[in-house]
């Protein structure tokens, strides 16, 4: 039988882990909640709430929700997130929570650890690295994936005067906040073509205001162009993005990617490119048990994903969704199973321990 992680300690632990937890907040257009019985004020006015109907109506609003966490506000996972929200949104039927996350490896331990979090957009190569770093038992049996979702490209910018990564060895790199995929991809990035950096750790917007400043040297920044977090930087501010050489090292991980005029037209002449790598972004989600109430419901989103998914390649919808292809298979992991019924013997699934509703 395997044991599940108990969720009540959950934020001691992923601060032990992997840094602060993760805001929540709205991202999209907001579902509609279930409607509260109306007390009135004459003779014949209706019985104040209850707690069975308080009861009723907690199990009403939580039947159909499944919980997205994301990345950061600025960033592409809470775009694709938000898209979730607003393109799969069916009442009562489904509501997806977009929520705004601190990075790959804490959407991992979010995962496994939250209460309301079934699935998280992570960088394909957080998983491995995770095992390695034995960052949390069971990650191997409990974290599954729904879809591979699009490349994410690696941005380097940096002030003026700096043209290559080379010259960024002992100055002062964002890389994101501990937990973050940007952080554990810069570690690999620099490790492999053996620059030493003095990494910093501010959140990205900070960094950008920083970068601006001159008080920091480069910035890294994962995310499946074009990141908005770029948006504002003017024509004629004299920051570019560095080139990161496709080595075979760096190949055995990455892939060749490019930053084009089209992509950045403040920070990459017309007509030039910017070579770099890429990651791939997937849909986490946790391993639930076939046969629970969560499991059916992560089924039902599965579902919604691939009748709804033509949805996703038209505008508003972010352009990365015309990457994605639905039946593309991760290496190193296992596909969540929608249409899986229960198994004769279930194992204690983290539903049955915890959330019994």
């Amino acid at each position: 039988m395997t044991t599940q992680p108990d969720r009540r300690g959950a934020t001691r632990r992923r601060a032990l882990l992997l840094g602060a937890g993760a805001a929540i907040a709205p991202a999209g257009g907001l579902a509609q909640a279930p409607a509260l019985p109306r007390a009135g004020t004459g003779p014949a006015a209706a019985p104040t709430l209850s707690t069975q109907s308080l009861a009723a109506l907690t199990a009403r609003a939580n039947a159909g929700t499944v919980g997205v966490i994301s990345g950061g506000i600025d960033g592409t996972y809470v775009r694709i997130a938000a898209d979730l929200s607003a393109v799969l949104d069916d009442g009562e039927a489904l509501r997806v929570l977009a929520i705004l996350g601190k990075g790959s490896l804490q959407n991992l331990a979010d995962i496994m650890l939250l209460r309301g979090v079934d699935i998280g957009i992570v960088q394909s190569d957080a998983l491995a690295f995770a095992r390695r770093q034995r960052l949390l038992p069971g990650l191997e049996t409990q974290i599954q994936y729904i879809a591979k979702l699009y490349d994410e490209e690696v941005h380097i910018l940096a002030r003026p005067g700096i043209g290559s990564l080379s010259e960024l060895a002992g100055q002062a790199v964002n890389v994101d906040v501990r937990g973050s995929g940007t952080a554990m991809t810069a570690g690999l990035l620099f490790e492999t073509l053996g620059i030493a950096i003095r990494p910093e750790h501010d959140v990205q917007d900070t960094a950008l205001t920083r970068l601006g400043a001159g008080e920091i040297a480069a910035q890294v920044f994962v995310a499946g162009k074009p990141a908005r977090l770029f948006a504002g930087v003017p024509p004629g501010s004299g920051l570019r993005f560095l080139p990161v050489p496709a080595t075979p090292a760096l190949l055995e991980t990455y892939l060749p990617s490019r930053l084009a005029a089209a992509d950045y037209p403040a920070l990459v002449p017309e007509g030039t490119a910017v070579e770099t790598i890429a990651v791939g972004a997937v849909m986490a989600v946790y391993a639930w048990a076939p046969g629970t109430e969560r499991h059916r419901k992560v089924a039902r989103f599965v579902e919604a994903l691939n009748t709804n998914f033509g949805r996703f390649l038209v505008p508003p919808r972010h352009p990365k969704w015309r990457e994605v292809n639905l039946a593309a298979q991760v290496p190193g992991w296992t596909r969540f199973d929608a249409a899986a019924g229960p198994p004769q013997r279930q194992r204690r699934s983290r539903e049955d321990r915890q959330d019994p509703s």
